[in-house]
């Protein structure tokens, strides 16, 4: 039956068709982009130690001033920390990002590229020339890459620059089939590339809705391509003196092919130290029972009392390697389909 069927594959000219049993090419995940936030990446992988799939698409989308750009900066920083010889290709349509912005997040700046781009069609040609010239690389030649759009709410089209141009005032009916056809073409090759791309976009109130609800601009394009959508929204974090240190990042996950939709967590953002990896363990921990609520204080396995800001403040010393384990098995049955942490060769022993 094998011999058949790969015959058949053969047949169809499909260079990167595969018997399942082989793996997939450009579906199958062969690894995670840690986003530097421990909560972050069980909600985007159902592992504290996951994160962003390797070679698919991140959706950012939420109001103003949620933080999107300084968001997709502390998940860049992270990826070039981890990968030395990892590249980043920016595309701004904002002109939201200076020089500066990635020095003081300790973004290498010789390992980041900026292309400015105002409209859809620009991104896609430019983006699927690189992936394309990447993909003709031998293996061991490619470098860990990401790609940035920041942000999708600011391309225009090239009708609506040429329309503009001669004065038309008419609404430009075809950007949504654009947007639609540039992902259409764009999640492939990412995906065989194993290339993964973050992407920032606007959203808006949606008018006469029943119950009051966001929606991303675009179109259903982006819906269909990106494998992860998390919605964003904040409130000022501060500190014990009243001053606004940063802000709290509600994330939402709208769409999710890895883990639970609908589920929501926070994440904190220090204008000073960017993204906190440990935020959002002490909920978890309590919730799973491996912390306990005692009043003002949580009570730790060894009975020990503390504060949560005492937790917060040295996290080195109660999140240890121990912890951290517990609390990757509870993350996985918080938020994967089925909810029930796979056994380990241990437990069937």
């Amino acid at each position: 039956m094998s011999d058949f069927l790969s015959s058949l594959v053969k047949t169809s000219g499909n260079k990167y068709a595969s018997i399942v049993d082989d793996g997939l090419e450009g579906s199958d995940v062969g690894g995670f982009v840690d986003t530097g936030c421990y909560m972050l990446n069980g909600l985007l992988s159902a592992s504290i130690y996951g994160g962003l799939p390797n070679n698919k698409i991140l959706a950012l989308a939420g109001e103003s001033s949620t933080g999107k750009t300084y968001f997709t900066l502390g998940i860049v920083s992270k990826f070039l920390n981890d990968n030395p010889d990892a590249v980043v290709l920016y595309f701004d349509s904002e002109q939201a990002v200076t020089s500066e912005m990635f020095k003081d997040r300790g973004i290498d700046p010789k390992r980041v590229a900026v292309f400015p781009v105002s409209t859809i069609e620009e991104f896609r040609h430019q983006a699927i020339t690189i992936v394309d010239k990447y993909l003709e690389l031998d293996k061991e030649d490619r470098k860990p890459t990401m790609i940035v759009l920041d942000s999708l709410g600011m391309l225009s089209t090239t009708k609506e620059m040429t329309d503009t141009a001669d004065g038309k005032e008419t609404r430009d009916m075809t950007r949504a089939q654009v947007v639609k056809s540039t992902f259409r073409v764009l999640t492939v090759k990412l995906g065989i590339a194993k290339i993964p791309m973050i992407m920032t976009n606007h959203t808006y109130q949606v008018v006469g809705a029943y119950v009051p609800m966001s929606e991303m601009g675009g179109g259903t394009g982006l819906k269909y391509a990106a494998s992860t959508i998390l919605y964003l929204s904040k409130k000022k974090d501060k500190d014990s003196a009243g001053a606004i240190v940063g802000n709290i990042i509600h994330c939402k996950l709208y769409k999710g092919r890895f883990t639970k939709e609908n589920k929501v967590i926070d994440v904190r953002l220090n204008y000073d130290t960017g993204i906190d990896p440990y935020y959002g363990l002490v909920d978890i921990a309590i919730k799973s029972g491996l912390f306990k609520k005692n009043s003002t204080r949580v009570e730790l396995p060894d009975g020990t009392k503390v504060f949560e800001k005492t937790i917060y403040d040295n996290p080195e010393k109660y999140f240890t390697k121990e912890v951290l384990d517990l609390l990757d098995k509870a993350v996985y049955n918080e938020f994967s389909y089925g909810g029930v942490e796979p056994s380990s060769e241990e437990d069937t022993e």
